[in-house]
């Protein structure tokens, strides 16, 4: 399951640099996080970063995007042979 950042951000700039698979953004109003990027850190770290960092716990799952582990962990693979 990706995650998701919900209109509580106060676009504090934390998340962003923690996405090990650059898949947060500045959005129209708020940052944005792009599914098809999103590994929830799996293949990277025990936990995602940005929920981590995040001063106001605005990043939930996000229900639109429900995956497995394993799921995310192909999806790690297939980010990182992209990369070369």
């Amino acid at each position: 399951m990706s995650l998701i950042i919900t209109d509580e951000c106060i676009n504090c700039d934390v998340c962003e640099p923690e996405c090990p698979n650059d898949a947060i953004s500045q959005g129209d109003t708020i940052y944005v996080i792009d599914p098809s990027k999103c590994t929830e850190c799996v293949g990277h770290y025990d936990t995602p970063q940005c929920v981590e960092v995040c001063p106001v716990d605005c990043i939930p799952k996000d229900p639109d995007h429900v995956e497995s582990q394993d799921q995310l962990q192909a999806k790690y693979e297939k980010l990182m042979a992209a990369k070369g």
